[in-house]
């Protein structure tokens, strides 16, 4: 399986109050999940002090399922309007507070104490749905869990799809490939000959008949066949073709095996475009050149694609 890392997914919950003295009031929990492409698995949480507690986890399970990809979570809590002031205190975020204020009254003990108003307002102090701490918690690592899992589902068919695009790039530019390779031999015995003549006029072995040359012939014809086959080296694409194929025969065989292949595929990319440039750069017939523009088109179509894979 490929996957992509560009997704999105939201689990919601209603939790009941735990009792009576709430006025029955309870909260909406949902967890939003939104990933797009990252060079490293970076997570930015947004959540509300009340459930604060549960980001370790949420990390932790986040990191197990992903690699790659930049992912914004975002807990939202949604409190019925009749709530009351007289909610649930959140005795361990409350012990906590003490804690600290003890600590600082240790080292300040001029300080003032803290009243019972602000410990009250302090974050995560009150819960104000009825609803409690644990209860709250539980209901927050559960929508995660079930929106990671729809993100994990969109990502893998959003990755398939991708997976689809790249292979039909593959297939058609192996295709250009196989229609080039046999035409080399030709095309560089034609613009060798096309050399031949060219020199032949230069040095005067094409001269009117009569006409003396300062040069030996044989010395002439060595020359010639030096410039030609140099040339011939210079513009033969016999191992750029043969790399193009079997870096295209090793991205087949990514695509197809799947896992974890955006920064395998990502390097492919980049042989690839070497060998493209380098056919670019020795053509000496228009078909190679516009087979070289051509398979750099669809080299930074895959390029662009593979960016967003895992």
């Amino acid at each position: 399986m490929i996957y992509s890392m560009t997704g999105y997914a939201s689990a919601t919950r209603e939790v009941a109050s735990d009792g009576a003295g709430a006025n029955g009031s309870g909260v909406g929990v949902s967890v939003e999940l939104r990933t797009v492409n990252s060079r490293f698995l970076d997570m930015n949480f947004r959540m509300p002090e009340d459930v604060r507690v549960c980001e370790p986890q949420l990390r932790e399970m986040l990191m197990n399922k992903l690699s790659r990809g930049k992912v914004d979570i975002r807990i939202n809590l949604n409190r019925a309007e009749q709530t009351t002031i007289a909610g649930v205190l959140n005795r361990d975020a409350l012990s906590q507070l003490a804690a600290l204020e003890r600590s600082v009254l240790d080292i300040f003990p001029d300080a003032e104490r803290m009243r019972t108003g602000e410990i009250l307002r302090w974050p995560g102090i009150l819960s104000e749905s009825g609803v409690s701490a644990e209860t709250l918690r539980d209901a927050v690592l559960a929508c995660g869990k079930q929106a990671i899992t729809e993100l994990i589902d969109v990502r893998a068919r959003e990755g398939a799809a991708l997976a689809a695009v790249l292979i039909a790039n593959v297939t058609e530019m192996e295709a250009i490939v196989a229609r080039v390779t046999p035409l080399v031999p030709e095309l560089i015995t034609k613009h060798q000959q096309k050399i031949v003549e060219r020199l032949q006029d230069a040095l005067g072995i094409a001269s009117p008949e009569g006409t003396q040359t300062s040069i030996p012939r044989e010395e002439i014809a060595e020359r010639i066949r030096q410039e030609v086959t140099m040339y011939g080296i210079r513009i033969d694409i016999t191992e750029e073709l043969q790399r193009l194929a079997a870096h295209l025969a090793e991205t087949r065989h990514v695509l197809q095996k799947g896992g974890k292949v955006g920064k395998r595929l990502d390097f492919m990319m980049q042989e690839l475009n070497r060998e493209a440039n380098t056919l670019g750069s020795k053509a000496a017939a228009k078909e190679l050149a516009d087979s070289s523009m051509t398979l750099k088109l669809l080299i930074e179509q895959m390029r662009e694609q593979v960016q967003n894979l895992e």
